[in-house]
């Protein structure tokens, strides 16, 4: 592939995707692990890194958003996310899953880090497949790992450049070698990046000239995802304060995100150029940099993840005070349908109706990628979620994948009457089966017994908490304050066939 112009060392403009003012590197020489004034690997994570330094930023977030459209414009990895990514249908969740991954990656302890180096290692062997084209894709690729990390890498560059506050040389070496060392410890070796930050720009500029691509799951994220996304669980309940919310700040997201693009992919890519977009786009960079101002305690991430996971059932210490604020919303929300157009929507957890039809099923909790189908990336991503919220080691995150795995056999026989490998709504709305065959059950026992992690054969209040991020209730615990195994089946079997709605597997499976 040809190589782009590597005489331009200094980029100017709001265009400029990083600093090239580097003509005699002093990088991080190539040994990912050590910079070029020979720091441990081990300082390059932790309190003390320059990564954990923006993880709190505001600004962080305007780059991740970024980093992640430039994810989705690689044609392997924009195959990987259609095909199997939750992200449309649970964005918050999939956040959420990654800051806290981030926050492990790149945290001052070894054994959590190659713990969940080891996780990613094994989610990621399970996504592969082809595209619409019949092309291969492969979430372990090297150089698909790479292109990852490198996205990460210069938007968060690109956030300091737009924000007024461009990195110095060291501090970009600094950082760089960080990523590095982030991807040495996927177990990644050393060359899928370049071993210096002046290579890093010209490898950088190659790829979005020449394999950065339109690709369906880019066009999502910045035409639908942003426009349509769902509400968080703090939010559920409030769609009509949600939907006014999102109609306003939905486009204009949108609109920062493609400004903030490299220019030679928005032509290639025949991105909308909107009149005012760079102004826009550099206000709001230089909006969240003064955030930074704000107490610490309002913009830490940590706080950021632990409301996305509130819900109005959640009995935490925030929960009163939730309660107290989602009143007041509600009665904001009214004042709001007197006097705005946007439509009322049905709340999907309230009422009296414990019930849902079938075809609301489907949409609400089978189809986790919301393409209209049922089939095994779906039930993948339930495995995933749950892996997830339990922190499972091997052996136990297999057992419950090959759990799933067994059900979505079972549901494939009994429900793809037209043999495509898949199930529609229609066809399983027509049918309209009880779901609780033993592949199902099989399902509800291995998902107890990875919970149960003392194997005493009860849930405990504890154990019900990592689960369901909520305290027990009192329908689900027998006389002694605990939640059997019997009990915990029939609860589930209840729900996943009876479409019965349920304040703690609702959450699990549904909540954005």
């Amino acid at each position: 592939m040809k190589d782009t112009d590597s005489s331009r060392f200094t980029r100017t403009g709001p265009d400029a995707t990083g600093p090239y003012d580097d003509p005699e590197p002093t990088g991080p020489s190539g040994d990912p692990g050590r910079e070029a004034s020979g720091t441990p690997t081990e300082s390059l994570f932790g309190p003390g890194s320059q990564f954990h330094c923006f993880f709190n930023d505001p600004r962080w977030a305007l780059a991740v958003v970024r980093a992640t459209v430039l994810e989705a414009a690689h044609p392997q990895i924009g195959a990987a996310l259609a095909d199997n990514s939750s992200f449309v249908v649970h964005p918050w969740r999939r956040l959420s899953n990654t800051l806290v991954s981030l926050q492990r990656m790149f945290g001052a302890d070894e054994h959590t880090r190659q713990r969940e180096a080891a996780r990613l290692n094994r989610l990621h062997t399970r996504l592969s497949g082809t595209d619409a084209r019949n092309r291969p894709y492969d979430a372990m690729d090297p150089e698909v790992r790479a292109w990852v990390v490198a996205t990460l890498f210069e938007s968060s560059v690109t956030m300091c450049r737009l924000s007024g506050q461009p990195l110095d040389q060291i501090t970009m070496e600094r950082l760089y070698a960080e990523f590095q060392a982030f991807l040495a410890a996927l177990g990644d070796e050393a060359g899928h990046l370049p071993p210096t930050l002046h290579e890093f720009w010209k490898y950088y500029d190659r790829m979005v000239a020449e394999e950065l691509q339109n690709t369906e799951a880019l066009r999502i994220i910045l035409f639908k995802l942003f426009e349509h996304l769902p509400a968080p669980p703090l939010f559920a309940g409030l769609p009509t304060v949600w939907a006014t919310g999102r109609a306003l700040a939905g486009p204009v997201i949108g609109t920062i995100t493609v400004a903030s693009l490299p220019e030679v992919f928005r032509r290639r890519a025949g991105l909308p150029e909107v009149p005012g977009a760079q102004t826009l786009m550099q206000g709001a960079y230089v909006t969240a940099r003064l955030a930074r101002a704000l107490p610490d305690n309002w913009i830490r991430t940590e706080n950021f993840v632990s409301l996305l996971q509130l819900s109005p059932e959640g009995d935490g210490p925030c929960a009163e005070a939730l309660t107290t604020l989602r009143a007041r919303v509600k009665r904001a929300g009214a004042l709001i349908r007197l006097i705005t157009p946007v439509p009322a929507q049905q709340d999907s957890t309230g009422g009296t109706e414990n019930r849902r039809s079938a075809r609301v099923f489907f949409t609400e909790v089978l189809d986790q990628t919301g393409d209209g189908y049922l089939d095994w990336p779906d039930l993948a991503a339930m495995a995933r979620e749950l892996c997830s919220r339990l922190d499972l080691d091997e052996p136990e995150e297999t057992r419950l994948y090959d759990a799933f795995a067994a059900w979505w056999r079972e549901l494939q026989a009994a429900l793809d009457s037209d043999g495509d490998g898949r199930v529609s709504e229609e066809e399983y709305a027509a049918a309209a089966p009880s779901l609780a065959g033993p592949a199902l059950i099989r399902v509800a026992e291995v998902l107890f017994g990875v919970t149960d992690a003392d194997g005493d054969q009860f849930i405990d209040a504890e154990e019900y908490r990592v689960l369901f991020r909520k305290g027990f209730g009192r329908s689900v615990v027998d006389a002694g304050g605990r939640y059997s195994r019997s009990a915990f089946v029939r609860d589930f079997l209840s729900f996943m066939s009876g479409r019965q709605r349920s304040t703690s597997y609702d959450p699990l499976l549904s909540d954005a």
